[in-house]
């Protein structure tokens, strides 16, 4: 029987990864249901391709734009609420959550209701609202599948592993492209060379997270969650090459890892097939042909977005909620040529201190807090790096 997929995201980098693994593994994945925040065009071609027609789309003016040019027997779900609808469809098997940012929680909250599975890949959602998910998942017999090829490396190293057994969980890092240029002023750094990936094709905000090493800080707190191991037992290490994915350390001093290409479709295959394995026809590793492959320790002083990450997690409360939505401003007014490279970690640094977290907060004061982060983090931008 065919696993029946909801790819919520589908036309961004991961969604579109999805589809690619859907279509190698087509007897035992279909899609049943796609969402789009406003591009509908390659929505409509993704859904005609896939013969989906169950659709949502996140804006109410793109979906009211769309609605002429459905084909007959689909049907739209419109605005956020009806993204929060086609997560909640009792005929899924599995919600695929590749949302950008805070749009992904509500959806994810509403397929765990619903008892459905969930492969995250939008960080955000453990980052802001992680004890309200894990609760979420464990009350309704829900599971959540790491899709960050970091988590699912460490997903696979600890299947069958009781947690007494582990000593630490180390995430690899690619570092971006700036980790080994140790001369570049990040005062003058452009969105051109900051989205530059030597690595990973990903989303313009994800890439330049890689590039301040925010996104690792960001998985720390979701390797926390999804894990349960507390943040002095989680580490990062700089892997240039991609190939390690993530470490686990055992007691007993063993140490486990994952390895393969740096291709999102590993991660991404094994968490809408699992707990089953196939061929889905991905590159083969050979490491005879890679060689060398190295690892060092990332440098605080040159990334502070990393120790800011860690003192959100560690505050807990609202605070990483915080720290997340003012490095979503303050990615945006670099990326649109209004803050330097610099000014986003100076950005998050500043919302986070006018910040006093609120522990245990229910989803109203999540969303109150990052609406608040997000008005404090532009006001800063203006006031502090206008021209």
């Amino acid at each position: 029987m065919k696993k029946k997929i909801i790819i919520l995201g589908s036309t961004g980098s991961i969604g579109e990864n999805a589809l690619r693994v859907v279509a190698a593994l087509p007897t035992q994945l279909k899609v049943i249901g796609m969402a789009s925040r406003t591009n509908t065009a390659r929505l409509l071609a993704q859904a005609s391709e896939f013969k989906v027609r169950q659709l949502a789309v996140g804006d109410p003016l793109a979906a009211d734009a769309a609605r002429s040019l459905l084909a007959r027997g689909t049907t739209l779900h419109a605005g956020p609420g009806g993204v929060e609808a086609l997560a909640a469809r009792k005929d899924a098997d599995i919600v695929l959550c590749a949302l950008v940012g805070m749009a992904g929680l509500k959806p994810v909250l509403a397929a765990l209701r619903q008892g459905t599975d969930v492969a995250i890949a939008t960080k955000e959602v453990l980052v802001a609202a992680g004890q309200m998910v894990m609760d979420c998942a464990t009350r309704h017999k829900a599971r959540l599948l790491p899709v960050d090829s970091e988590h699912n490396a460490i997903f696979q190293c600890l299947e069958g592993k009781p947690p007494s057994s582990i000593r630490r969980l180390i995430l690899t890092a690619s570092g971006g492209p700036f980790a080994g240029r140790h001369d570049l002023d990040f005062d003058t750094v452009t969105a051109a060379q900051a989205l530059k990936h030597p690595r990973w094709n990903m989303g313009r905000k994800v890439t330049v997270d890689s590039a301040t090493l925010m996104n690792k800080g960001l998985e720390i707190m979701e390797a926390h969650w999804l894990f349960g191991i507390p943040y002095d037992r989680i580490d990062v290490v700089i892997h240039p090459e991609s190939i390690v994915h993530s470490l686990v350390e055992f007691v007993d001093g063993s140490v486990l890892a994952q390895l393969s290409p740096p291709d999102m479709r590993f991660a991404i295959q094994h968490a809408l097939t699992w707990p089953e394995r196939r061929d889905g026809g991905l590159p083969k590793l050979d490491l005879a042909t890679l060689g060398t492959l190295h690892f060092s320790t990332p440098d605080p002083l040159r990334f502070p977005c990393l120790g800011l990450a860690r003192r959100a997690a560690i505050t807990g409360g609202t605070m990483p909620c915080v720290l997340n939505a003012a490095n979503e401003i303050a990615v945006e007014e670099f990326l649109a040529g209004n803050i330097p490279f610099s000014g986003i970690w100076h950005t998050v640094e500043a919302v986070m201190n006018r910040h006093t977290s609120l522990a245990k907060p229910n989803l109203e004061k999540i969303h109150k807090a990052d609406h608040w982060a997000r008005q404090e983090a532009g006001r800063f931008c203006l006031t502090t790096f206008s021209r």
